[in-house]
C-alpha cells in the first residue's frame, strides 16, 4: 500500500527504466536523473521502454520502498520526453495512470504542474 497525504508530490521519470532495477538503481536514478531527494517520502514512478510496467519508489519513514505494476492487456501512458521540466502528478491523476488510464493529453500538451 502507498501511503500518501497532500503533502506527497508524484514524479514521473521521462526516461524509460530497467525493471530489473532495485532499491539502489532506483534511488541513483532518483538523484541523478530526477534531481530529487529519494528520501523525502515522495512518490517516484518510473516506466519501461514497452510501457508494460512500472516501478514506484517511496521512502516510508523505517526504509525504501518498492511497489511494481505489469499491465496484462495494455500499455502505461506514454511520457513525452520533451516534456519542459519535470513532470509531477496528482494523486488522481497518479490513481489513473496506475490503472492503465489514457492520460497523453496531460502529458503532450499541457505545461509543467
Amino acid at each position: 500500500m502507498i501511503a500518501m497525504n497532500r503533502r506527497t508530490k508524484i514524479f514521473i521519470s521521462k526516461e524509460p527504466a530497467d525493471m530489473r532495477a532495485s532499491y539502489d538503481s532506483l534511488y541513483c536514478k532518483v538523484k541523478d536523473i530526477l534531481q530529487e531527494d529519494p528520501m523525502s517520502g515522495h512518490l517516484f514512478v518510473f516506466i519501461n521502454a514497452r510501457r508494460t510496467s512500472c516501478k514506484c519508489l517511496y521512502y516510508d519513514g523505517t526504509g525504501l520502498v518498492i511497489v511494481s505494476k505489469r499491465l496484462e492487456k495494455s500499455l502505461f501512458c506514454k511520457i513525452n520526453p520533451y516534456h519542459p521540466g519535470k513532470i509531477k502528478l496528482t494523486q488522481a491523476e497518479f490513481n489513473l495512470f496506475f490503472e492503465g488510464a489514457d492520460l497523453n493529453k496531460r502529458f503532450i500538451e499541457s505545461p509543467a504542474a
